[in-house]
Formats: C-alpha cells, sequence, structure tokens
C-alpha cells in the first residue's frame, strides 16, 4: 500500500509541477527531477487519509473517513471549489451524506477526486477483488454520490490492486488482460463504456488515446479514468514513462499522474528513488498512523505493502 501512495503523490507533485517548468520531456522520461522540494496537492492529501483510514482500521468507515477528510484539508492544495465547499460545510457539522447529496443540484459528484486518492486503497486489498470494490465504493461515496463519480473509484482501485497481485505473482499481464480485469469489475455506464474503448485504443497514439478518452481537462471521472487506464496498462512496468506520458498529454496532469503513478507503483515496487527524495515529505500524522497498532491482517499483502 505504501508503495502505490508514494506512487501516487510523486506523480501528484511531477504532474502539478513539471509542466510549469517548461522543461523537455525528455529529461522525465529517461531520467531524474530537476533539484526542488516538489510539492503534492489535494489528490495526495486525501489518499493519504484513505491510507490512515486503513492502517489504523483496516477498512473503510464513512463517517470516521468524512470527518478526517474535513478536519485536514488545506484549501493551499488545489482543492477543487465544490470540495472546499463540501469539506467546508462537514467541518461545520453539516451531515455529509446530506452534503454529498445536494452537490449538482441534487445529481452529486461525478468528478475525478474519488478515483485520484483510491489506489492504495487497492493494493491493501489486493487479491480480495469483491472487497476492494466495496470498500472502493464506500470511500468514494463520502464525497461523491453520482455513480459515475464512484465507478471511476472502482476502476482505478481495481487496476491497483490487478497491479499489486501481479506484482506478488511474478507476472505481467498484457495491456489488455489489464483492463479486461478491471472491466470485469464495473457495472455500465459511461466511465467503463470509455474504458472498454481504452482497451480498443491500446498500441494507439498518445494523440489519439487523449484526444478520444480526455485527460482530465474537464475534471470528471469519465473523463480522466479512462485515459489513465490506458496509461497505467501501456507502461506497467515503466514508471518514469507512465508519468512522462501523462504530463505530455496535458489536461489534470496532477491527477492523471497520481492515479496513473499509484497503479504503476503497486507494480513497480515504488517510484524511481531519486524521484522519491525530490517529493515533499508526506504528512507527519501518515507517519503516526502507519507505526500505530495494526488491525487483524486481510493476509500476506497487507504485510508485505506495509512493510516497505
Amino acid at each position: 500500500m505504501f508503495d502505490a501512495l508514494n506512487g501516487l503523490s510523486v506523480g501528484d507533485a511531477v504532474g502539478a509541477e513539471f509542466p510549469v517548468l517548461r522543461r523537455p520531456l525528455g529529461e522525465l522520461a529517461t531520467g531524474d527531477l530537476p533539484p526542488g522540494r516538489w510539492e503534492w496537492t489535494d489528490d495526495t492529501e486525501m489518499a493519504a487519509t484513505v491510507a490512515a483510514e486503513l492502517f489504523e482500521h483496516g477498512r473503510i468507515d464513512q463517517d470516521r473517513l468524512a470527518a478526517a477528510f474535513a478536519e485536514r484539508f488545506d484549501q493551499r492544495r488545489d482543492y477543487g471549489f465544490m470540495t472546499v465547499d463540501t469539506l467546508g460545510r462537514i467541518r461545520r457539522g453539516a451531515p455529509w451524506r446530506e452534503v454529498t447529496a445536494a452537490a449538482f443540484g441534487g445529481q452529486g459528484s461525478c468528478g475525478n477526486g474519488a478515483a485520484m486518492r483510491v489506489a492504495p486503497l487497492g493494493a491493501y486489498f489486493a487479491g480480495q477483488p469483491e472487497t476492494v470494490v466495496a470498500q472502493a465504493i464506500l470511500s468514494a461515496q463520502v464525497t461523491h454520490a453520482h455513480p459515475e463519480g464512484v465507478q471511476g473509484a472502482v476502476a482505478a482501485a481495481v487496476a491497483a490492486a490487478t497491479a499489486a497481485q501481479a506484482r506478488l505473482d511474478g507476472i505481467r499481464p498484457t495491456p489488455a488482460q489489464f483492463i479486461t480485469t478491471v472491466l470485469d469489475r464495473l457495472d455500465g455506464g459511461e466511465t467503463a463504456r470509455l474504458i472498454h474503448r481504452a482497451r480498443a485504443l491500446l498500441g494507439a497514439s498518445l494523440e489519439q488515446a487523449a484526444e478520444e478518452l480526455g485527460t482530465g481537462i474537464r475534471v470528471t471521472a469519465q473523463d480522466t479514468v479512462p485515459f489513465a487506464l490506458w496509461v497505467a496498462a501501456t507502461y506497467l512496468a515503466d514508471y518514469r514513462a507512465a508519468i512522462a506520458t501523462c504530463v505530455a498529454a496535458g489536461g489534470d496532469t496532477d491527477t492523471t499522474a497520481a492515479i496513473v503513478g499509484g497503479i504503476v507503483a503497486a507494480y513497480t515496487a515504488g517510484p524511481p528513488a531519486p524521484w522519491l527524495a525530490a517529493r515533499e515529505p508526506l504528512p507527519v500524522w501518515l507517519e503516526q498512523s502507519r507505526h500505530r497498532p495494526a488491525p487483524a491482517s486481510p493476509g500476506r499483502l497487507r504485510r508485505w505493502f506495509t512493510s516497505r
């Protein structure tokens, strides 16, 4: 799980900061990051909260997770306006179920926020596909009441679990096998339809994939997760190339790189060491959660991922 969180947070930081530097993308795909402290955004802050919940309790409790999101959110971390409103209201005492359900005129959010934070959860429950789906749904519903927002989180979690299991098994699924495993756990809807399209586009150019699948520019699950899965499936064994591809595509680069980084790092045992060293440290409260006495282990996967 911690490898996935590191991969997510490094991808988040690179996706947020590298485009601003206007450096050649070749440096990103083949080398190390330019010197400096690479700061992460809300993607990492919320993913760390999900990870802390699992470290301390071994499962998602929605009331507890909603309270933790509201307590920890820092507007300086580039939260979206709707998330700021939602978490601010919850922090002031409003019931999270009412606030989340009322978003966007009562439709609920179909944004990419639930997907951007869920890769560590998928890695934690790898080998338990039904649990991955159930826990991903619980984690998403705290902020995303729209079915597409929930499906995006399920897809990203299943992808991370698939990557983690493949790493343990010592295999590398083909890109098509990888995406098919995700699709097998999804219900219908636009996000699933576009993930089907992502599978059909394997081997296509980045330009075509980005044009047809979107790059998160609309900040929805539908416009973000299919492209992220196309990248992760294509570059499952190459973290640098995966993140460079997200940055090259443009759009919501911190979020696509966070989703892809979490998934790919679950397979590659984390991001490159120099990249990890350049990233801003994770929150102190996460380290405290990580070293508290753990609940009953869901199996060898949890022991392996939390020991790293």
